[in-house]
């Protein structure tokens, strides 16, 4: 091994010394990524690896530097943005993200991008409308 592989791994075993709750954590954002749309909580996330709540809480925001219901939030968002763009309307997508309300939906989708999702359809229309009249400016 080179100074810099071993300098490599030394670093990885100081962060990353426990493999089983790395395992946990990268377990629990797969299984959020995957079902992201199905009313997650911390304890039923907790209960598939049957840890504490509060010691998957821990570590997840140890090793991703945000809690899990965080993460969900910006992965709720994320899709949703998707759903808007391809053409949803924002109460279908709110619903289909698993927000209580549009009204909260709005609320938190406007504190996470700057725009409200009206506003975000909106800019995407233009945007695709744009992007339509530079291809056809391009034949």
């Amino acid at each position: 091994m080179t100074f810099y592989e071993c300098e490599i791994e030394r670093i990885k075993n100081l962060i990353y010394r426990n493999q089983r709750q790395l395992d946990i954590v990268i377990g629990m954002r797969n299984y959020i990524d995957n079902n992201y749309h199905a009313g997650l909580s911390l304890n039923f996330l907790s209960g598939i690896k049957f840890i504490s709540k509060y010691h998957l809480l821990r570590l997840f925001k140890r090793y991703y530097g945000q809690t899990p219901k965080q993460y969900l939030l910006d992965r709720q968002i994320e899709n949703s943005k998707e759903y808007l763009k391809k053409g949803m309307s924002i109460a279908e997508t709110c619903y289909f993200v698993e927000f209580e309300s549009p009204c909260s939906f709005s609320t938190l989708f406007k504190s996470k991008t700057g725009l409200t999702p009206t506003e975000f359809k909106k800019e995407q229309l233009l945007q695709s409308r744009f992007d339509f009249h530079l291809r056809t400016l391009g034949n």
